[in-house]
């Protein structure tokens, strides 16, 4: 059974930053993709960022310029590194992996974390 654990989330002011972390636990699996996505009040949850096997990145239009990705696959944990946070970014973050376990292939999602940008 794989399950996915995030952390990192918080209370930050405006301009600070965070790190969040996604570890995959269990045994007999490897994770292709992985990405963040986020869900704020009254939205559709939307794309973050993800990250290939191989490190290729894809970032949506709020994260540019300001978050970084990265995959440490050795320890199955992605990670999401948020700079210069903004109001705006105040939603609860899930991480999703795409796990291979032999021929099989899907989709799993963490729990959330919730991450509030406040003065």
């Amino acid at each position: 059974q794989v399950q996915l654990v995030e952390s990192g989330g918080g209370l930050v002011q405006p301009g600070e930053s965070l790190r969040l972390s996604c570890a995959a636990s269990g045994s007999g699996f490897s994770i292709d993709a992985s990405g963040w996505y986020r869900q704020a009040p009254g939205k559709q949850r939307e794309l973050v960022a993800r990250i290939t096997r191989g490190g290729s990145t894809v970032y949506g239009d709020s994260a540019k310029g300001r978050f970084t990705i990265s995959r440490d696959n050795a320890k199955k944990t992605v990670y999401l590194q948020m700079n210069s946070l903004k109001p705006e970014g105040t939603a609860v973050y899930y991480c999703k992996a795409v796990v291979l376990a032999g021929a099989l292939r899907n989709d799993y999602w963490g729990q959330g974390t919730q991450v509030t940008v406040s003065s």
